[in-house]
């Protein structure tokens, strides 16, 4: 998965609060260090998006 900034999870930033927001029809998944992912039809997707990137 490509990173809105270039880095990795566990690069540069030592805790990784992510949540959903709603954008229209979409859902996208963001996090504290600025990372953002894509913009997903289904929540469910936005929300497994923030798992991969916080490695859980």
């Amino acid at each position: 998965m490509a990173y809105q900034d270039g880095r990795a999870p566990s690069e540069g930033c030592p805790e990784h609060r992510t949540t959903t927001v709603e954008q229209g029809p979409f859902c996208v998944a963001r996090c504290s260090c600025g990372w953002r992912g894509p913009a997903r039809r289904a929540r469910s997707l936005a929300r497994a998006d923030a798992e991969e990137h916080t490695g859980n």
